[in-house]
């Protein structure tokens, strides 16, 4: 028997009713379906992240190793970038959250130098226990309608009832997508590892030498020069060239003096000898 709407009877709101309130029976109403919210997580959910760069003498062993160290810590390696002697090399390791420490104190234990360390932890206890407990409201809403369904018997009602019906269990699907990844970055820590080889001398010294600081010293020093050229010459002009003239001149004038002073002296002219 069908109301006005033509809705089953005892489901003329059942098609709209909302998620959070749910049908008749639903975890808004009276919570016939029978389910119970998910028990709240015995402990902090607390998803753990690092970062760590270490530099080794050899990469290809060290790469080895860390990934010996990862299985013995119950991990494994979700990636990895493999390199040589020369090459740098970044592994991934998936480890157990309760061996994130003993992983970093296996990194520090290598016979390597650590560069750079940095280590997150974000809490998702709150996010997990929500998404719990809006999976249970909704798998108690889906339970009502899988009911509603049931006893339906016009095709419209059916329709209404089985649309209701696929988007709930669609939202449970997202949710219970959204918990297990969650959940998955809670239990497994995430260690980032990044292998550098130590650099051979004669890299070390091309990598100390450069060329736009030599250049930029060279020109600086070019300048310098020519700054003190400068301003020597304009010492120079100014004031030794004027004294240099004035001497000249003084010089000159004298010299014409003594010139002119011996012309005006007497001729004496030469005296014959007596004749025998």
């Amino acid at each position: 028997m069908s109301d006005t709407n033509g809705a089953p009877a005892g489901a003329s709101k059942a098609p709209g009713a909302s998620s959070a309130r749910g049908p008749i029976g639903a975890p808004g109403g009276n919570n016939a379906g029978g389910s119970q919210p998910l028990a709240a997580p015995a402990e902090r959910q607390i998803i753990k992240t690092g970062e760590i760069t270490i530099q080794v003498s050899n990469v290809a062993n060290t790469l080895g190793r860390v990934r010996a160290m990862a299985l013995q810590l119950g991990g494994y390696v979700g990636g990895s970038q493999a390199g040589t002697l020369e090459d740098a090399a970044t592994l991934t390791l998936r480890i157990p959250a309760a061996r994130f420490d003993d992983a970093l104190a296996g990194l520090h234990g290598l016979d390597a130098k650590v560069i750079a360390e940095a280590t997150r932890e974000v809490d998702v206890t709150g996010q997990i226990v929500d998404l719990e407990a809006r999976i249970a409201n909704l798998e108690a809403s889906e339970t009502s309608y899988r009911g509603l369904l049931a006893r339906a018997q016009k095709i419209e009602d059916i329709l209404a009832v089985q649309s209701r019906l696929d988007q709930v269990r669609g939202e449970i699907e997202q949710l219970k997508a959204q918990h297990k990844d969650l959940s998955g970055q809670a239990d497994l820590a995430t260690l980032t590892v990044t292998l550098t080889p130590v650099a051979a001398p004669v890299q070390k010294q091309a990598e100390t030498w450069d060329f736009g600081a030599q250049l930029s010293e060279a020109i600086a020093t070019l300048v310098s020069i020519g700054q003190g050229l400068a301003s020597a010459l304009i010492v120079f002009v100014v004031v030794w060239l004027p004294v240099l003239l004035l001497l000249g001149i003084i010089a000159l004038l004298l010299l014409r003096g003594v010139l002119e002073a011996r012309r005006r002296l007497p001729v004496v002219a030469p005296q014959e000898p007596p004749a025998g």
